[in-house]
């Protein structure tokens, strides 16, 4: 009996299994505006649009929403953006007769789901 080798089958190399790759997400984080009652609307309003580029409608929404709850989430993206604009917000002060009334009240969070 003469044993035939498959040629190719013997030459070919063999590879491993590929595991299915994960994609690994990066969780978000909600930037959080909290309510007080030392800033002015017009105050918020204005952080808002200037930091996050949102049209007025917009912004006057999220100020009303922190208003009537006591927080509105403006923002989400990753923790490192979410960081950056949380430290964005706290550079602008709102000044009432001469006195710095400070930065608005705003946090970070990681995001329900994440």
């Amino acid at each position: 009996m003469t044993q035939q080798l498959d040629f190719e089958a013997a030459t070919t190399p063999r590879s491993k299994p590929q595991k299915k790759s994960k994609v690994r997400r990066i969780p978000p984080y909600n930037v959080v505006l909290l309510n007080d009652d030392d800033h002015t609307m017009d105050f918020v309003v204005e952080v808002l649009s200037k930091v996050f580029g949102y049209k007025l409608e917009r912004c006057v929404q999220l100020t009303l929403l922190a208003h009537t709850s006591g927080r509105s989430v403006i923002w989400t993206g990753t923790k490192e953006l979410a960081e950056l604009k949380v430290e964005q917000v706290g550079t602008l002060h709102e000044k009432q007769d001469g006195a710095d009334i400070g930065p608005l009240g705003c946090d970070i969070e990681p995001a329900p789901g994440s």
